[in-house]
């Protein structure tokens, strides 16, 4: 099993946890989200030499509240890829629609070669309406009275380019005509000819993987049938299951090919490592509750379950105790937090990429340090090889 790292890279803060201070009531300088980079960038090599298979960043803007400061994953796990040796590097996620896509496409090629091989692509669609709209695309959210029509704009916006990425990365030469993209644009003169087709420079020197966020019943039904690997996160552990055997399912039913058990599919978990339960639960509280403080008006948390075994509404704002019922969130001893994670593996009939995230909104680096030493002496050993 590939175990990896995930870390939204935020600022630390000394008064996360529910209630005050509103998200919007906080703004951090250049000299915290600066800080916060280069001790992002210290957790990816500590987590090279303690041997995670990869380590995830995320790509997020004008987000002066501190959660998530880093805007450009690849241009980050470039350095990063320069200060490590072996673990693979990617972005949870690169938003596609605030991309140009070919530039994406030539940033990730750049990013998958000078690190030897060792770069993962990451896409999904995005979250954030703030920077959505002021990036070049729209994004639905719990908050946004317009989220259907964005939602329908951000999805056909995200097929088309996504599509153009990977004939760019995968072709010698190509061209695209579509609905929103046109490359090459019709017209162009070119030393006494026109421009028929494009070349991407550079293109990746070895084999890649892509992976995407799948968090709703349509994306579900898309992401097994590109024959991409299917990110799945904060989901009620009875919803987790039926994403994962549908997502094999049609798999098989579009490639005619059987998934190994867990092939394709990566689960991912917060945890919290501490010499007691109740000393676990302490430490992770009120990270948990800024999380949801800062997550919940996105709707992430509709995953969870809600009454009558519905999904949850969109909206909530989570207990920790729901999170611990939802088996969103693992907690506990070394061995506890494997046990969790193994009783995982076994419901959900073997998992090969599983991806922890162990540092809450507003902890500090050494505290997400001290984490990281106790998943890769006290967890990993105990998880299937």
């Amino acid at each position: 099993m590939r175990t990896g790292i995930f870390l939204f890279g935020g600022v630390e803060m000394d008064d996360a946890g529910a209630g005050a201070p509103a998200p919007t009531d906080r703004r951090y300088g250049h000299k915290e989200v600066w800080h916060a980079t280069e001790r992002i960038l210290d957790m990816g090599v500590l987590s090279d030499k303690l041997g995670f298979d990869s380590f995830w960043l995320t790509e997020h803007h004008f987000q002066y509240e501190g959660y998530e400061v880093v805007p450009n994953g690849l241009m980050t796990g470039a350095i990063l890829a320069e200060r490590t040796n072996n673990i693979r590097i990617g972005t949870m996620f690169n938003v596609v629609g605030q991309w140009h896509p070919l530039k994406l496409a030539e940033d990730f090629a750049t990013l998958h070669n000078i690190s030897g091989g060792r770069g993962v692509l990451g896409i999904a669609r995005g979250t954030v309406p703030r920077e959505a709209e002021n990036l070049g695309t729209k994004i639905g959210s719990f908050d946004n009275p317009d989220s259907a029509a964005a939602d329908e704009i951000n999805r056909k916006q995200f097929d088309e380019a996504v599509e153009v990425m990977h004939i760019a990365l995968d072709n010698e030469s190509f061209s695209y005509h579509g609905e929103i993209f046109d490359y090459p644009v019709a017209g162009i003169p070119d030393r006494g000819g026109f421009v028929e087709e494009l070349s991407l420079l550079p293109r990746p020197l070895y084999p890649y993987e892509t992976w995407q966020a799948i968090t709703s019943p349509p994306t579900l039904e898309t992401v097994p049938v590109k024959g991409w690997g299917g990110v799945m996160w904060l989901k009620h552990y009875s919803f987790m299951k039926m994403y994962w055997d549908r997502f094999a399912e049609l798999y098989a039913e579009t490639h005619g090919t059987e998934l190994a058990p867990g092939e394709k599919r990566m689960l991912v978990v917060n945890t919290c490592v501490e010499d007691s339960r109740e000393k676990a639960i302490e430490s992770v509280r009120n990270g948990h509750d800024e999380y949801w403080k800062f997550l919940g008006p996105y709707g992430w948390s509709k995953g969870y379950m809600g009454e009558g075994g519905k999904p949850a509404q969109a909206g909530l704002i989570p207990t920790l105790e729901e999170s611990l019922d939802n088996k969103v969130w693992l907690v506990g001893t070394a061995e506890e937090v494997a046990e969790q994670i193994n009783w995982y593996c076994d419901y959900l009939g073997g998992v090969e990429n599983l991806t922890i995230f162990p540092g809450m909104p507003g902890d500090s680096y050494d505290k997400v340090g001290e984490q990281l030493h106790r998943l890769a002496e006290g967890v990993v050993p105990h998880l299937p090889s």
